[in-house]
């Protein structure tokens, strides 16, 4: 955009010097003008939309008129404004500066402005291409996602800005180390570790970088990550533990051999978030054997076998045992879950 902007530049400057010097016969005399001191005027003046922008222009005594203008417009001649812009006025400090002050400039604004003298000698004029700069400003982000694990996942952030604003994105946990993605980040087959919060940031340098959030869910089947057996005496207070880690959260059930087990006199089952407590108050020889801890939520299943066993029976407490899915364990809890045993 930038680069076609300076093409025209010169172009539009040749059309335009020669209509500067007719309007210029039309400026009254009696204001006490100077030449323009070319050395000290800008090619280029850079401005950030909403700032004050003063456009230079130092004249000496040999002037007998001078005037500014955008384009083909006449903004000031002389001391007379032309210009309905309020926001637009004379900078004239001393003797030496007849300068252009626009006030809260935007977009707009941008363009080619000359300074144009007449002298007895030869007409002069000073070219100045006022440039606007516009923050990075984010205007479109994903809303917040809930997805499956192994989906395939499209997250969007449009961004304006004058240049045009670099997009990154990052996923802020647990690293925060940036994403290959612009406007558009695609993660293809997500997995549960690349749940969180995402931070797409657009920034130009014009002024501090635009940030917005999108929050990504990834829903995956329960694993159970941990189990803990029991070694306990008769009559004593037993416990048996088993985590699993899920999202949706998961469900838990316990089982001996085909029996579902439920809270009794002598037995409690608690639900602590991904974990769950088969309590035995006061421990028999019946309740010494393997039970089964069941995990479930909408997308799958598992279980693990955990043991409560009299001491000296050398059975290892800490023991992981496989996970198994046994046909009709599967059949018993998906059958509890739909119908609410």
């Amino acid at each position: 955009m930038y680069q076609k902007m300076q093409v025209g530049r010169k172009s539009c400057w040749k059309q335009l010097q020669a209509s500067f010097f007719r309007l210029l016969c039309l400026i009254p005399t009696g204001f006490p003008v100077r030449s323009v001191d070319m050395q000290r005027t800008t090619d280029n003046i850079t401005i950030r939309q909403g700032d004050t922008a003063i456009i230079r222009c130092y004249v000496d005594d040999k002037v007998s008129r001078v005037a500014w203008l955008n384009r083909s417009n006449i903004i000031f001649a002389g001391q007379d404004k032309w210009s309905l812009d309020p926001r637009v006025d004379l900078v004239t400090k001393g003797q030496l500066e007849y300068s252009l002050r626009i006030q809260k400039v935007d977009v707009y604004d941008e363009g080619s402005y000359t300074c144009s003298i007449q002298t007895k000698q030869k007409p002069k004029t000073s070219h100045v291409y006022l440039i606007v700069q516009v923050p990075a400003s984010i205007y479109k982000v994903s809303e917040d996602v809930i997805v499956n694990e192994g989906s395939n996942v499209t997250l969007s952030c449009l961004a304006s800005g004058r240049p045009d604003p670099i997009i990154t994105w990052r996923l802020l946990n647990p690293s925060a180390e940036p994403l290959d993605g612009e406007e558009f980040l695609d993660i293809i087959g997500i997995m549960r570790n690349q749940a969180g919060r995402y931070e797409c940031k657009a920034s130009n340098d014009v002024a501090t970088p635009d940030v917005k959030y999108v929050n990504v869910v990834v829903n995956y089947p329960p694993t159970i990550q941990k189990i803990q057996s029991s070694e306990t005496p008769v009559g004593r207070m037993g416990m048996l533990q088993c985590d699993a880690n899920a999202v949706p959260k998961p469900e838990f059930e316990w089982y001996r051999d085909e029996k579902r087990m439920t809270n009794t006199q002598s037995i409690n089952i608690q639900m602590l978030g991904t974990t769950t407590i088969l309590g035995f108050s006061n421990v028999s020889e019946e309740d010494y054997g393997n039970y089964t801890c069941v995990a479930t939520n909408r997308l799958g299943i598992q279980n693990a076998s955990v043991f409560l066993y009299r001491p000296g029976t050398g059975r290892d407490i800490n023991s992981s045992s496989c996970a198994s899915q046994s046909l009709w364990l599967m059949v018993a809890c998906l059958a509890c879950l739909f119908f609410k045993c």
